[in-house]
């Protein structure tokens, strides 16, 4: 299904890689007390498509985040095959309280298991 009429990934799917992804790091890395507490939504999608990966390939993909800047967290995700880029991303991520539906800013403690 994620292979489309050209034969290989359709964009949206690398969308949705990127976003499950982003999610990914967050429940492997988050304290439990952040997952219970907030949520992320994302604000902006910035995708450079600079390869195809055609049916029966795969690729790897790594993401890592910038320095949060007030409410907002950039994200990178690179997806290669062979030793060749497919797809950059950045994405802008913002938090949201799960008890108050509002967007806040990042705290230090936030960032900290994301940031190195």
């Amino acid at each position: 299904d994620d292979i489309d009429e050209l034969g290989h990934v359709n964009n949206g799917v690398w969308v949705r890689w990127i976003q499950e992804i982003a999610l990914a790091h967050w429940y492997a890395f988050a304290p439990p007390e952040h997952q219970e507490k907030y949520i992320w939504v994302v604000i902006r999608h910035e995708i450079d498509y600079r390869g195809n990966l055609l049916e029966g390939q795969s690729a790897e993909a790594e993401t890592w985040v910038g320095t949060p800047k007030g409410a907002r967290f950039d994200r990178f995700v690179r997806f290669t095959a062979n030793g060749k880029t497919l797809v950059e991303a950045k994405s802008t991520w913002a938090p949201i309280e799960k008890a108050t539906g509002k967007l806040m800013r990042i705290t230090p403690e936030l960032a900290a298991p994301f940031v190195t």
